[in-house]
Parts: structure tokens; sequence; C-alpha cells
């Protein structure tokens, strides 16, 4: 990989052991960090975690475990394509965890190493270690989600965006010395540099709207927003590509709208209508009373929850403004400001456009921050005066350190009531089979998705209209609701027996099943 093209550190600067570390550019910074944020998952999340409601049904649509789960307007298949490799073969859960570590944890160290050209490695990958350590982020990446694939493409894709504008800018003056053959390969180098970045940058955004089309066209508008705002990024070929590449990843999910639900305005509307619809919101302060968890909220409290773990949040916005300004001040303001930019547009929509909160629709955001962030604190750490650096470094050391642990305190506790939660779904599966509902079979009611995956049945079926005279028989057949709630007319005179998932918890349903 070629070296950073940041400045240079002066040899003054680089005295000392410190210094000497700071000016580091190996590619084992980065390689580093990536272990790291895959360790971490796989020692506090992939051995303790099931499935999810969401997870499920992403994994059933290509599992052979369980029919596939009903698939709404506003998903999209990538997450499907992604965990096809291993939910086609196997149904442990624990195998696809291990699995989406790693390649979570790969994915991130392709994305810092985009970056290389832009600043440092240390520097990079300081930005690597503030978003692996977020607790969503660890959280997330052995998880079947969409939102970190999103938040690495895009990391991935404004870096290939600035080295692709940076390739097609004139060369400064050179010696005459160098002569045309000079000159030639210098410029035939430049020119490959500039299309391989382009290349990067479609399928940035290509693997982006694979997972999340929304997502991709907010970032895109930005890119494209940049490219007319700042004149040496008015180049058409950065408008094109960033058109093609949320357009190719776009194609599953725009063909789907034609022949599933009637065009993709159709589409949207359904995804609109499923999502409580679009318009101006608080989310804002949904989101960071979701900080903390719960895992997604709605209706939210307008609140701060957790307050004390919570103040890195509202310091965030403080330290990426004193990041871009140490930024500019070393010649790279485009490349800190960008980021920034690309970042308030992917989050826009879930900051002011949606009336609930889930902490994963800012994964995106928080990478994205990384850069800046990073920056700042390579400023703290490279002060002018040599003799502060001991210091500042050390009040570094300590800020990150206690982010990481506040941080880990969060992780241990969602992943405790997730863990709890989801053995409550397994408990309910369990008892269905022993009342004789096994495959094939189907769920439906409360938590039908995640129930009937457990169980090993299917959810996406009426089983209202399935048992009017003249339907075929569909197996075994559960219908599940909140105790003291009336069932269907059809079940009234089924048997009808209690669940209880938890012993103590929101889990407790009454299955109602056909006698005999």
């Amino acid at each position: 990989m070629p070296t950073s093209t940041a400045p240079a550190v002066s040899r003054g600067r680089q005295a000392g052991p410190i210094g000497r570390v700071l000016s580091g550019v190996s590619v084992w910074w980065l390689v580093a960090v990536a272990a790291a944020f895959t360790l971490a998952q796989l020692l506090f999340v992939v051995p303790k975690l099931g499935l999810s409601w969401d997870e499920i049904v992403y994994v059933s649509q290509v599992s052979t475990h369980a029919p596939a789960s009903i698939f709404g307007p506003p998903r999209a298949r990538g997450i499907s394509l992604i965990v096809a490799p291993v939910a086609g073969l196997t149904s442990s859960v624990l195998a696809m965890r291990v699995y989406l570590a790693f390649l979570s944890g790969t994915g991130l160290l392709l994305a810092m190493l985009v970056w290389r050209r832009l600043r440092p490695a240390w520097t990079v990958a300081l930005a690597g270690v503030f978003f692996a350590s977020l607790w969503v982020t660890q959280y997330y990446g052995p998880q079947a989600m969409p939102d970190l694939w999103v938040a690495l493409s895009a990391i991935a894709a404004v870096g290939f965006f600035l080295q692709a504008a940076d390739a097609a800018q004139p060369d400064a003056a050179q010696p005459d010395a160098e002569g045309p053959v000079g000159r030639g390969q210098r410029q035939a180098r430049r020119s490959e540099r500039s299309w391989g970045a382009l290349a990067g940058l479609a399928g940035s955004l290509a693997i982006a709207a694979l997972v999340r089309p929304g997502d991709a066209v907010f970032l895109g508008a930005g890119l494209v927003a940049s490219v007319l705002v700042v004149a040496k990024w008015r180049q058409w070929r950065l408008i094109v590509t960033t058109a093609l590449g949320v357009l190719a990843g776009s194609a599953e999910w725009i063909i789907e709208a034609f022949v599933r639900f009637g065009g993709p305005l159709r589409r949207l509307q359904g995804a609109s209508q499923e999502q409580g619809g679009f318009g101006l919101h608080p989310g804002i302060l949904y989101q960071l009373h979701a900080l903390n968890g719960p895992t997604a909220c709605r209706p939210c409290a307008p609140t701060m929850g957790s307050p004390g773990l919570s103040l890195w949040w509202l310091a965030l916005p403080v330290v990426v403004v004193l990041g871009i300004a140490a930024a500019r001040q070393a010649g790279r303001l485009g490349s800190a400001l960008l980021p920034a930019v690309a970042a308030f547009c992917i989050g826009f929509q879930y900051l002011f456009l949606i009336d609930y909160a889930a902490p994963r629709f800012l994964l995106p955001v928080y990478g994205l921050l990384a850069i800046p962030v990073a920056d700042a604190m390579s400023w703290l750490a490279s002060p002018a005066r040599r003799d502060l650096r001991p210091l500042t470094v050390a009040a570094a050391g300590v800020l990150l350190v206690a982010q990481i642990a506040t941080q880990h305190v969060v992780l241990d506790r969602q992943v405790a009531a997730k863990v709890r939660f989801f053995d409550g779904y397994a408990r309910i599966a369990a008892d269905l089979h022993q009342l004789g509902v096994r495959p094939p079979c189907t769920v439906n009611g409360v938590q039908e998705i995640p129930i009937a995956f457990y169980a090993g049945c299917g959810s996406a079926v009426n089983i209202g209209a399935a048992l009017r005279p003249g339907r075929r028989p569909i197996g075994r057949v559960a219908v599940l609701i909140r105790p003291g709630a009336t069932p269907p007319w059809y079940a009234r005179d089924w048997r009808r027996v209690s669940l209880r998932g938890l012993s103590r918890g929101q889990l407790v349903l009454v299955a109602y099943i056909p006698r005999g």
C-alpha cells in the first residue's frame, strides 16, 4: 500500500520515543485495531447472543432452518447475501456470529486502509479505535444487520472520493531536468490512481445501497453537493461515479419494487407507513434517550438516558469542530470537513425525520465522524512544544481509556438484557414443540417472527384465511396473544396454554392450539 500523503513531521518533532511512535506509518497499526475489534466481538458478544427479530427476517431468506419471514418494503436483501455462505449451510447461530465477527473486522481494516493516502497510519488507527470501541459497533459487528456495513462503506466511499478528487488535480511544478518521459510516467501513475479511486468509490456506494438504499442516497447526495460547492472538486467523473454506484447497489431493490410492490413509489409509500410516516420529528432527542439502550424505542421519551454515560455524545460535536480546525491548520481541511458533511447527510433522516430511535441508526455517522475526532486527538498528542507532549499524550490516553471503559459497561448491560430476552424465544419454541407444534408448522400473533423461526415454523401465513373451507392444511398451528387479550375468532375453541418465556419479564404469552 502507498504511504500517507499527509505532511511529513519535522525531525525536531520526531525526536524521542513518543515522536518515533507517532511518526509510524506501518500498516500494522491498522491490523492491530481490526484484530482487537474482532477479538472484542468474539469475547463479549459472539458466545452469548441469539438472533433478534430483524436478524431473523434477513437470515430466514437464505436459511434452511425455517420458512422465510415476510420481507417488508423498507428492507433490502444485501444482508441476506452477506450471511448466505453460512446461513445456507448451517443453522448454527454461533457459526454465523463468528463468521460476521471476522468479516466485520476485515471490513474495518479495508475501510481504514483507504485513508492511508490521506492520513498517517497512526491517526487512521485512532479513528478506528474510536469507532470500534463504541458499544454499538461491537454489539452489531457480529449481527446480521445493515447499519455497520453502511458505516464501513461510507468511510471507504468518502476516502475514495477524496483520493479521486486529489488525483485529478494538476501536478505541482517539477524541475525541467525530469524530462517529458518522467512527466509522462508520473501522469500515467496519477491517472491509474484516479481510476482506481473512482472504482473504489462506485463499489463502496454500491455495497451501502445493497444493504440500505436510503442511507446510500443520502450519502450520495452529500457527495454530489460537495462536488457542486467545492471548486477544485467540480469534476463530472465524481458525479457520474457517485450516481452509478448508488444505482448499481439499488438495482435489486428497484427491481423487487416493480415485482412485489407495484413500483418504487408504491414501495416507498409502504416503507413510510411501516416506519410511522416521515416528517419533522425531534428524533435527536429520541436518539439521545436510546444512546445507551434500549436497542430500539418506539415510542421514545425525549429525555437523556444514563446521563453520566452520555456525556461523550454531547461533547462529540465540539471534538469534531476541534478536529476540523486542526486539520485546516495542517493543510487538509477538505478531508476532515467532507466526512462531517457526509455524516450529517446520513444522520439527518434519523435525527429529524422519524419519530423513534435505535442506536444502530447512527453507526454511519459515528464512523465518518471518527476521522475529525482522530484529527483532534492527533493534535492533542502532538503539541507545538515538545516538553508538553508527554503530558498531552497521557491526557489523550486517559480520555481514550475512559471512553472504552464506559462503552464496555453499556455493552455488557445490553448483551445481558438481550441474552435473557432471546432465551425467552427459545423457551417458548421448546414449549410449542412439547405441545406438538413442530415443522411443518405456522405461528402467528405476538412476536410471531422470532418465535416461529426459533421453532422452525413459518410466520407469513394468515391462519384465519387458511382455515376457511376449501383451503389446504398448513401443518400444525399456534396463535400467540398477550395475557388478557381476546383470541381471534377461529381460535376461540382451541386449547389455551400459558407460555412463560421469561420467569419475570415482558415475554409472557398465551398460545391457542387446535385440539387434538
